[in-house]
């Protein structure tokens, strides 16, 4: 069978990363091959560079340059409202809206018992010590509407409930332009609990 084991090599790499099967693999390892030597040196020196200065906010958990991110030190942003996100995805996804102007905590994970991820695996304990600051008024929890997500919005609920702080919980339901015949009967029940006055 004909191997060439550099290429191979760089084929496994790419196939390590989500979201990228054998083919999507083979594809993009046999574009670096075709690519100019110096734009591969340059790609591989980006990567490193970038891998060495990106790093965890030190008050959020979102991803920086710098020891606190650009929206814990923004001054407009109002600090006292907090969006709880899964990772740092979650925060781009948010931002995208324009809509929020509070500050995010991203928990790095979400809670699963059947992968071994509890509480203390991911940033609830630096999410408890925000709130004991007294300077959080609202917590919206925005986790996935799947069950590890679910499970982690109920426990950081449960864990609020001693403290002065509103906990809300982002809605669910049928996308805008959907249709209601193709919707699972998951969302259409969350559609209906998550109704509100017109």
């Amino acid at each position: 069978m004909f191997s060439i084991e550099s290429l191979n090599k760089l084929q496994e790499w790419f196939a390590k990363l989500p979201g990228i099967g054998p083919k999507s693999a083979a594809r993009l390892a046999y574009h670096v091959i075709e690519m100019d030597p110096e734009e591969v040196k340059q790609f591989a020196q980006d990567m490193y560079k970038a891998r060495l200065a990106v790093k965890y906010c030190r008050i959020c958990g979102n991803l920086t340059d710098h020891e606190t991110c650009s929206i814990c030190e923004d001054a407009t942003r109002d600090q006292s409202t907090v969006c709880v996100v899964k990772d740092a995805r979650d925060v781009m996804a948010l931002e995208r809206v324009r809509e929020f102007h509070g500050v995010y905590h991203v928990l790095g994970g979400t809670i699963s018992p059947l992968d071994g991820v509890g509480p203390d695996d991911i940033r609830v304990k630096e999410l408890l010590g925000r709130v004991k600051e007294g300077n959080i008024k609202e917590l919206i929890l925005a986790t996935n509407p799947d069950v590890q997500g679910e499970a982690t919005a109920v426990y950081i609920a449960k864990l609020m409930e001693p403290f002065d702080v509103k906990v809300t919980r982002i809605a669910h339901g049928v996308p805008v332009g959907g249709e209601l015949e193709y919707t699972d009967e998951v969302t259409l029940m969350k559609s209906l609990e998550g109704r509100r006055q017109f």
